[in-house]
């Protein structure tokens, strides 16, 4: 079998630029965050306006979104950060009790205040293009 000089300039690229001809879906699962654990004592605890956050991950997926988990404790009155939206949408307003789950969809207005006597902790699940940031 004989190689012309147009073969091979056609292969050099894969010789020298692998990464270039790879499926992104390979890319993006390389990349991505490895099985883990998390211990509870382990997680790094930071405390913002008399909040308690422990960043569980941060991450990229295997199909690669942008992966955020922690976990935050609020004294009585207490608040993390202001309510804040990433595009000018309405906000909306709800009152959720111990065990229950809220959903707060892509660009909506979100916060969350502790208005009971007892701590409140809740957990953040971010996914997606702005999770983490």
């Amino acid at each position: 079998m004989s190689i012309t000089r147009r073969d091979l300039c056609l292969l050099l690229p894969a010789a020298f630029f692998p990464a270039v001809l790879r499926p992104e879906s390979v890319a993006a699962q390389e990349e991505s965050m490895p099985s883990a654990m998390y211990p509870f004592e382990k997680l790094p605890i930071r405390t913002p306006n008399n909040a308690q956050i422990r960043d569980v991950l941060k991450g990229k997926l295997a199909t690669g979104e942008s992966l955020e988990v922690h976990e935050t404790t609020l004294p009585p009155g207490g608040a993390p950060h202001a309510a804040h939206h990433h595009v000018t949408v309405k906000g909306t307003s709800y009152r959720l009790g111990p065990g229950s789950v809220g959903f707060v969809h892509s660009n909506d207005e979100h916060g969350i205040k502790n208005v009971g006597t007892t701590p409140a902790t809740y957990f953040v699940v971010a996914v997606g293009p702005g999770a983490g940031s």
